[in-house]
C-alpha cells in the first residue's frame, strides 16, 4: 500500500509539473511587450527617432514575438554569439540571450539609447554576464572573434551595410565557422543588394506575418548564411 501511495504521488507531482511547463509555454507566447519587458525587468518600449538622419534609421524595438519565433528556430544557443546592430534599448540582445543563453553584443551609436540599454542590464532580471553594449558607429565595430550570429532590423543605410559586410567576411576569413545572418523586415532595397551579394547564401525564411493583422510583405525574417 506504501510502495503504492508513493507511486501515485509520483505520478501527481510529474502531472502538475507538466501542466506548468505547458501553462508557462501558454502564458509566453500569449504575453504582450510590456508583459516581456515586466517579466525580463527592463524597459525597451516605444520608438525614437530624435537622432535619426540619412544614414542612422529610428529605433523600434522587434516585437517579442517575432523573437520567440526566431529563438524557437534553433538557429542561436548557448555556444553561440549574437551582435545586435543598432540594438536600440538592448531588447533583442536581452530576449535572446535569455531564451537561447547566447551571448550577446548590442551596438549602437546613438548615446541617449545607449545609456538606457546599460541601465536596462543592472535591472535585468537573467544572467548579465553574457550580455554588453558598444557606444560605437557599426561601421567601426571591431567584432569578437566569437561573433557568429548577426541581427538586424533596418538600422541604417546600405552605405553603412557595405563596411559591416565586409568586417563580418573579414571576421569569417581569419577564422572560418559558420555565420548567419538575420535581416527582419527587409527593405526591398536591402533584399535588392543581399539578394545579389555572392558571398552570403540564402537559407530560411522565418515567416512572421501571421503574428500581426493585415497583409505586410516584409513581414518576414530572412536567413543568410556567409559562403566563401
Amino acid at each position: 500500500m506504501k510502495t503504492f501511495s508513493l507511486a501515485f504521488g509520483i505520478r501527481q507531482r510529474a502531472h502538475a509539473c507538466g501542466t506548468i511547463a505547458i501553462d508557462k509555454e501558454h502564458c509566453e507566447r500569449n504575453m504582450n511587450d510590456y508583459g516581456w519587458d515586466k517579466s525580463l525587468n527592463i524597459k525597451t518600449m516605444g520608438r525614437n527617432d530624435m537622432n535619426e538622419d540619412y544614414n542612422h534609421f529610428a529605433y523600434e524595438p522587434t516585437a517579442y514575438s517575432v523573437l520567440l519565433r526566431l529563438a524557437e528556430r534553433g538557429y542561436i544557443t548557448k555556444d553561440n554569439t549574437l551582435i545586435d546592430y543598432g540594438c536600440g534599448k538592448g531588447r533583442v540582445s536581452f530576449f535572446l540571450s535569455h531564451r537561447t543563453g547566447c551571448r550577446a553584443v548590442g551596438v549602437e551609436y546613438d548615446g541617449d539609447l545607449i545609456d538606457i540599454a546599460v541601465r536596462n542590464l543592472r535591472d535585468f532580471r537573467g544572467e548579465r554576464g553574457r550580455i554588453s553594449f558598444a557606444h560605437s558607429d557599426a561601421e567601426h565595430f571591431t567584432l569578437p572573434l566569437s561573433a557568429d550570429r548577426f541581427y538586424f532590423f533596418n538600422p541604417f543605410s546600405l552605405k553603412i551595410l557595405y563596411p559591416v559586410l565586409e568586417r563580418i567576411y573579414a571576421s569569417y576569413c581569419e577564422d572560418p565557422r559558420q555565420m548567419y545572418l538575420f535581416f527582419y523586415y527587409p527593405s526591398e532595397e536591402y533584399i535588392s543588394h543581399i539578394m545579389r551579394e555572392d558571398r552570403l547564401m540564402f537559407v530560411d525564411e522565418v515567416e512572421t506575418a501571421d503574428l500581426f493583422p493585415g497583409e505586410d510583405v516584409r513581414e518576414r525574417i530572412m536567413v543568410f548564411e556567409v559562403a566563401m
